[in-house]
């Protein structure tokens, strides 16, 4: 027995809403979109479009942060990064994320699920933050070795150290972690945010 398929008739594509939600997903933004973004986000620093944002000279010590862009589906961070300073390990709750690093170096430590696994993202690297991703980002830095001399110290750090963020949703709640004696995380707070860590 032979069955014949057929084409179905050709039908006017249906509207899509642009509020659609990808499956699964909290957001209709991929990852690579916000990878794009914040590669965008990097380039527009770069080229001076938020120069009017930047602050006279950077803090050395307490981190600071701009938001670029925001909308009902996205927000966009300029992040300084000042030594010694974590975010501590924690989650983005219901957001995915990504970011570009600028200038400096960015150190990553991930949850595995098992034990952190350590990261460096030097200027010009990105990366994407999926739901459940539990991280803890920090200033990375590498030392610039000068020659010994009696009129300045030998070694000094780069900075600053800057990086373009995007969370889709608008981040609205982050969880913070501790990893146990038995290799597990536990939760040791939520706090609701509208600001990136």
């Amino acid at each position: 027995m032979t069955i014949a398929l057929r084409r179905p008739e050709p039908r006017a594509p249906e509207p899509r809403a642009t509020h659609v939600r990808t499956a699964n997903l909290p957001t209709r933004l991929r990852p690579a979109d916000l990878l794009r973004i914040t590669d965008q986000g990097v380039a527009d620093v770069l080229d001076g479009v938020y120069d009017h944002l930047l602050p006279p000279t950077w803090d050395p010590v307490e981190r600071w942060s701009t938001r670029l862009h925001s909308d009902d589906d996205l927000d966009v961070w300029l992040i300084s990064w000042t030594p010694d300073r974590s975010t501590e390990l924690h989650d983005h709750a219901g957001s995915l994320g990504a970011l570009t690093v600028l200038s400096g170096s960015l150190r990553e430590y991930r949850w595995t699920g098992h034990d952190l696994t350590l990261r460096i993202l030097d200027a010009g690297a990105q990366a994407a933050f999926p739901l459940g991703w539990v991280h803890d980002v920090q200033r990375h830095d590498p030392l610039v070795v000068a020659p010994v001399s009696t009129d300045r110290p030998a070694v000094s750090a780069v900075a600053p150290t800057l990086s373009v963020h995007a969370y889709s949703p608008p981040l609205t709640a982050m969880s913070y972690y501790a990893v146990t004696d038995r290799a597990t995380l536990r939760r040791t707070r939520t706090e609701l945010t509208d600001e990136p860590e």
